[in-house]
């Protein structure tokens, strides 16, 4: 086992030991290495000034992932490259990278606070392959705020980016990086620094004997919750685990009844396995965080985290997903809806972590949608969220987040559905009494709720512009 954080910094091989595991990424690029043209705007995660694009090998090919580095801990690195902005114009021999070129040829700048984040962005959107698109562009910049420029011009760039490309340099970029990766240790970490204990397993196994010797671990996954503790609460976090390196826990699987998505996955690995399950799934994916936040979060994590405002679980509720949870060597399954016990609390034992999340496909004959609101269209915290989900033989499970202490079902609107939509309106408001606060009042939410029921009863039924999808019964 190592005691070191070995990664790759724009084609340098590093490997630190004593440095605080736990400092962000952006802190140490600019006050550990002089790399300054990754800015910090707002430290949580929202304006995307402090984006790199995190180089990590998947399969036989590369997988670019802008990252919000403000929020990162430094430790997560290992294993992998980042890539900064400074990187990109030696990449193309001193000329400027396609991207930055295409930037300058639309004036996608006015002040520049904000265009190194922009280009690092368009970057990982430009090596994935992404579509040029406006509308796949908009996607891919919706993690970044500026100010300035109104961003027609870089929505210009970034379709203008490709017609620039030199597919020679491209591949051989490509081929220089991937042998760097490969030459990069792959066993486990544990680093001691600073006064605090960073563990990097490369097995579950090795995360659950960790965990077993060290109960009061905080377990890190993408640190879009827990990174903000740090930057923003100005905590100390002295004992973790982080599960980003465990492939057996990136894994997202499929069966003929269910998807199940590792407990490290992040959304960026689960997002066509789940946007498949339903489009609106695929739409409450892209609205629930920007690009860097999906390269980053996990599922696992949104339902441990256990907010009543997390945007997956009112959907995972409705489909009836369940938990697998692991201790030691021994595991067991957990449905979601008895999953929480209180606000931000859970059966999750200490010494537990989350091994999967196990998601029915929708059956024959069933009906399903889910709605999302809140104050801005683009990855903003949910006013309320809904999911309805009625089989084949009428029998209805309805999530909510956004209504009660925790994310919940709707027991007796589910009851009263059978009986007609208004009668399950009149229930809802016997399931939840909705507290008021800056986001929405009670009477608003719980009237929003109604209102989206009767939107997917009218809808289900063809009685509006439908957008509700029946899954057809096999002949």
């Amino acid at each position: 086992m190592r005691a070191s954080i070995d990664f790759i910094l724009n084609g340098e091989r590093l490997s630190l030991a004593g440095e605080d595991p736990t400092r962000t990424v952006l802190t140490w690029l600019r006050e550990g290495r002089g790399l300054v043209g990754t800015k910090e705007g707002c430290a949580e995660g929202d304006c995307g000034a402090c984006t790199a694009v995190l180089v990590e090998r998947r399969g036989a090919g590369l997988r670019y992932l802008p990252i919000n580095t403000c929020i990162q801990c430094l430790a997560t690195l290992d294993g992998r490259e980042l890539v900064t902005v400074e990187a990109l114009k030696p990449l193309y021999e001193g000329a400027l990278h396609p991207v930055q070129q295409a930037m300058v040829d639309c004036h996608g700048s006015q002040c520049g606070f904000c265009t190194p984040g922009f280009v690092m962005a368009l970057y990982a959107h430009y090596k994935s392959a992404g579509a040029a698109s406006r509308e796949a562009i908009c996607d891919a910049i919706a993690g970044n705020l500026c100010r300035c420029t109104g961003y027609r011009p870089i929505l210009e760039a970034g379709e203008r980016a490709p017609q620039l490309a030199q597919a020679g340099r491209d591949r051989a970029e490509d081929a220089a990086r991937r042998t760097r990766l490969e030459s990069l240790p792959a066993d486990a970490t544990l680093i001691n620094a600073n006064g605090k204990t960073f563990f990097v397993p490369a097995t579950a196994e090795e995360l659950a004997a960790f965990l077993a010797e060290n109960p009061a671990a905080v377990i890190l996954a993408g640190g879009t919750d827990l990174g903000l503790l740090i930057t923003k609460s100005h905590q100390d976090l002295p004992l973790v685990a982080y599960t980003g390196r465990i492939a057996e826990l990136r894994r997202v699987t499929e069966t003929a009844t269910h998807v199940e998505v590792g407990g490290a996955a992040t959304y960026a690995d689960a997002q066509a396995a789940l946007s498949a399950l339903h489009p609106d799934f695929a739409e409450l994916l892209r609205r629930l965080g920007a690009a860097q936040i999906r390269a980053a979060g996990t599922l696992a994590g949104n339902v441990a985290n256990g907010s009543p405002i997390g945007d997956s679980m009112p959907l995972l509720l409705a489909l009836g997903a369940e938990v697998v949870l692991q201790k030691g060597a021994q595991r067991r399954t957990v449905a979601l809806e008895r999953f929480y016990t209180g606000y931000r609390k859970s059966v999750l034992a200490r010494g537990e972590f989350i091994r999967a999340i196990r998601v029915p496909k929708l059956a024959a004959g069933a009906r399903f949608a889910a709605y999302k609101l809140s104050r801005r269209f683009d990855q903003d915290i949910s006013t309320l969220c809904a999911a309805f989900h009625v089989d084949a033989s009428g029998k209805a499970r309805f999530g909510f987040g956004g209504m009660a202490a925790t994310p919940a079902r709707a027991p007796s609107a589910e009851a009263a559905y059978a009986k007609g939509v208004e009668e399950a309106c009149a229930a809802l408001a016997k399931d939840f009494q909705p507290l008021d606060d800056h986001r929405g009042s009670a009477w608003y939410r719980i009237t929003a709720a109604q209102n989206l029921l009767r939107k997917f009863h009218l809808e289900s039924q063809g009685k509006c512009a439908t957008r509700v999808l029946e899954v057809p019964v096999e002949a």
